[in-house]
């Protein structure tokens, strides 16, 4: 099998330098953040984050507790997003039943779930005075 000419292929763009690199890796993140989106369970991460911040506020959260659940709730969706790029990617190179399609998918879960795990724990530990 031949390799597509980048200069010829129309599917494939050259990448720009500069700041233009910059508006198109902005434009890709978004993307990216449109297609988390259509996940149940990021919009249910989102929700969560939500309802954290609104009881954070009743209980008069300190801005240090503020900043960790901020970033814990940050690497949830970036994990989320890590996950459904390997379950696509699973599902792209083994669209049947397969062990190596299921242990991916899996492992994205467990990373997922630790991340939530995670974030719950602290939360907890805030609404409990242990921090």
């Amino acid at each position: 099998m031949t390799q597509p000419d980048k200069d010829k292929d129309p599917r494939l763009v050259r990448p720009r330098s500069g700041l233009l690199h910059i508006v198109d890796a902005a434009g890709y993140s978004m993307a990216g953040l449109r297609r988390l989106w259509c996940e149940t369970a990021a919009r249910l991460e989102i929700v969560g984050a939500g309802i954290v911040a609104v009881v954070f506020a009743l209980q008069g959260a300190e801005p240090w507790h503020w900043l960790v659940v901020g970033l814990l709730f940050v690497l949830v969706l970036a994990t989320e997003a890590i996950n459904t790029a390997l379950e696509e990617l699973a599902d792209h190179l083994s669209p049947e039943w397969s062990q190596m399609a299921k242990n991916v998918k899996d492992l994205g879960s467990l990373a997922v779930g630790l991340m939530l795990l995670a974030t719950g724990g602290f939360v907890a530990a805030v609404l409990l005075g242990v921090v």
